[in-house]
């Protein structure tokens, strides 16, 4: 049973990105299915800090946007979600490449919810393991 309670398709997720942080590193949404959201990020000097490796920040903006766009796809119409807390553990340096990141949930409870979002490189090595805490609002239109 999937927990997506919003129509998705790739196009219509990636076109949500344009003229944002997300078009701007190159961020693009690959695969879902019915309980996780994949998406990759290039690793080169746009997303590098000055030793040439992925930017630790980098890293966390792919695993909250993934566990963030993945949040509000899971809740009906009339709510919302957004970021309370994201914790991220850098596992390894990667210089170039495709990183690859998978935002799965943790709890989907009525006012938060936890997902865990892991990024991994080309070999299937874990880069970063991410938590990400958002609250579940409810859009005042729908009040």
């Amino acid at each position: 049973m999937s927990i997506w309670k919003k129509d998705m398709s790739l196009a219509g997720l990636n076109a949500s990105s344009a003229n944002t942080l997300v078009e701007h590193l190159g961020i693009i949404y690959t695969a879902f299915d019915d309980n996780s959201l994949t998406g990759t990020m290039p690793v080169a000097a746009h997303t590098h800090q000055p030793l040439g490796m992925l930017h630790g920040g980098a890293s966390v903006v792919l695993a909250e946007t993934l566990g963030s766009l993945a949040a509000n796809m899971c809740v009906p119409e009339g709510k919302y979600c957004v970021g309370l807390d994201i914790n991220a553990n850098h596992l390894r340096a990667m210089r170039q490449g495709t990183v690859t990141g998978v935002a799965r949930p943790i709890h989907l409870g009525a006012t938060t919810q936890v997902w865990s979002i892991t990024l991994q490189d080309e070999r299937g090595r874990d880069i970063c393991v991410s938590r990400l805490t958002m609250a579940v609002l409810t859009d005042k239109a729908h009040r």
